[in-house]
């Protein structure tokens, strides 16, 4: 079964699909619950659409389906925009939603899978071309990805918001403090990872590939 990014024209070309719906899925979960929570601005800059030229950066997406990381989009939201009243609960709402489309994503190609699996090698799924097999499983494994990824508490990663909307009031003004030291930890450990330094373990891949693999097998019935 194909789990990772062999780099072959097949793979990456299922990459390149998966990840542009991928990625405006998460970009529009994070405008559309924005500004459903009160923040205007998503709706005056146009990012309550599903189409992905809205929301795309097309060299993130190009360096995600050819080396595994990449800065995919970005949403206009602030906490500062939104309603006094339980703006941290609407913040965390807006950051959250992102990632939790991705696993809402990859839960429904999971139960596809499941569904298409049902009776073992005569299945319906193994007499599909290569291409389909390929992308029903990346659909699996890469938006698990976006979705360990994103949970992450370094900055400017989702999982950081999430941990200072979750935090008391004190604690979060500290986290705040020192944002910038896990956007350095953030890159070096990106680098690491990227360059497979002899002798530096590699922590992304322990924070990231295997959480990711356990879930995609579990969403998948493998």
């Amino acid at each position: 079964m194909l789990l990772s990014g062999n780099l072959d024209p097949t793979t990456i070309i299922v990459n390149l699909l998966v990840l542009l719906v991928a990625m405006t899925v998460h970009e529009f979960a994070h405008n559309y619950v924005g500004w459903r929570m009160g923040d205007p601005t998503p709706a005056q800059m146009g990012r309550l659409t599903l189409n992905p030229f809205v929301h795309i950066n097309w060299i993130g997406w190009l360096m995600f389906a050819l080396i595994g990381f990449g800065i995919l989009g970005s949403a206009p939201i602030s906490p500062y925009r939104m309603p006094l009243e339980n703006r941290r609960w609407r913040w965390l709402a807006a950051v959250a939603a992102g990632p939790v489309s991705n696993l809402l994503l990859a839960t429904v190609f999971g139960i596809v899978f499941r569904l298409l699996t049902i009776g073992g090698f005569n299945a319906p799924y193994y007499n599909l071309p290569d291409f389909f097999q390929i992308l029903i499983i990346q659909a699996v494994y890469l938006n698990v990805l976006l979705f360990v990824f994103n949970l992450l508490p370094l900055y400017p990663i989702d999982g950081w918001q999430i941990v200072y909307t979750l935090l008391p009031p004190d604690l979060a003004s500290r986290w705040d403090e020192y944002k910038q030291y896990t956007q350095y930890a953030f890159f070096a450990l990106l680098l690491i990872s990227l360059l497979r330094i002899p002798g530096l373990p590699n922590i992304f891949g322990l924070l990231i590939s295997e959480p990711t693999i356990a879930i995609t097998q579990f969403l998948m019935g493998v």
